[in-house]
């Protein structure tokens, strides 16, 4: 979740030399900052470095990351004609300098750890290119869910294809697994997150075209429709810490594999405190495999990096307690 970033002061030495977006443009820096967390934090896989709204950008829309406010998009889509501009994308042109930072990763890591890719969902993407920025009552997107039902849909739709052809690109360029982000699949309604985003979560994941690597979707706050989730065609599901990771895995733990889920926060802790936390979710998922260590959400810019590394050598000392390997002498 987020493992380059402000917290590691490696990162913020390339980000003082470029801005963050000429860093998700420029293959050699997002490759050097995707490595970073593999060489420092001893994490098992590493995640390509950009940024979900590289999209709607290749789309045309125009945005910047303004320091300490986020995304600001100068023309939001609000009606039928902004929705019009849309282009269609071809991402081995419009997104080549992804590609290009994937398959350098790829070949600079030389089977070390794997490689993630991965993309905003429809309904998250199209909830920025709606609002414009970030939203506390996300008034415009709800306004056009209910007002202008059809237009929400084309877009989506658009949306769901583009996605699609991006993650399949990422996957010819060498990521071993794709995660898809609904960040904000948790504002709608249970009905709303049906319609508007479940449904072409499942349709982008009908369209990639991939052999084996596996999916991983996470819904933030999506507590109501893991069965749903777990139907979508994802292999994995990524939980956010508010969700009890034992109850999930009876739940459809016997469907796909699952990914979490430690409150970020506890990061800021004490390290004896850390290492309880790895415990207690570790127990809770209990033995077998199926089970991803990850935080239930983004890494924050302010954690001691001691304290992740902290974390991740607590992770592989007390999980081994949870996978029995079979001995020879056990087999026969």
């Amino acid at each position: 979740m987020r493992q380059a970033g402000r917290y590691l002061p490696e990162y913020r030495a390339v980000r003082d030399k470029a801005d963050f977006l000429t860093m998700c443009r420029t293959p050699e820096l997002a490759s050097q900052v995707t490595i970073q967390p593999v060489d420092i934090i001893d994490v098992d896989a590493a995640i390509i470095f950009s940024d979900i709204l590289v999209i709607p950008e290749a789309m045309g829309m125009k945005f910047e990351m303004v320091e300490s406010r986020g995304p600001l998009f100068h023309h939001p889509i609000r009606t039928e004609s902004d929705a019009e501009k849309l282009r269609d994308v071809d991402p081995t042109k419009e997104l080549k300098y992804v590609l290009e930072a994937v398959a350098l990763t790829k070949k600079e890591l030389n089977g070390r750890v794997p490689l993630i890719g991965f993309s905003g969902s429809p309904w998250t993407l199209l909830t920025y290119m709606v609002e414009g920025n970030g939203s506390k009552s996300f008034g415009f997107v709800k306004k056009l869910i209910y007002n202008n039902p059809l237009l929400a849909h084309k877009v989506l739709d658009k949306l769901s294809k583009t996605i699609a052809d991006y993650l399949s690109a990422k996957i010819e360029a060498g990521a071993d697994a794709i995660q898809i982000f609904d960040t904000w699949g948790g504002i709608l309604s249970q009905n709303d997150f049906e319609e508007f985003s479940l449904k072409y979560i499942s349709k982008v994941i009908s369209q990639i075209k991939r052999k084996d690597e596996p999916i991983i979707v996470f819904a933030k706050g999506v507590h109501y429709k893991l069965e749903d989730l777990a139907a979508s065609g994802a292999d994995v599901i990524s939980l956010d810490w508010t969700m009890d990771l034992g109850k999930v895995r009876n739940e459809i733990g016997d469907k796909v594999a699952l990914q979490g889920n430690l409150d970020p926060t506890i990061l800021y802790a004490k390290k004896d405190v850390i290492r309880k936390e790895v415990k207690r979710i570790l127990s809770s998922f209990g033995e077998g495999s199926g089970h991803i260590f990850n935080l239930g959400h983004g890494i924050l810019p302010d954690v001691d990096p001691e304290n992740a590394k902290a974390l991740v050598q607590f992770v592989k000392e007390e999980s081994r307690q949870f996978h029995h390997r079979v001995t020879e002498t056990q087999r026969i």
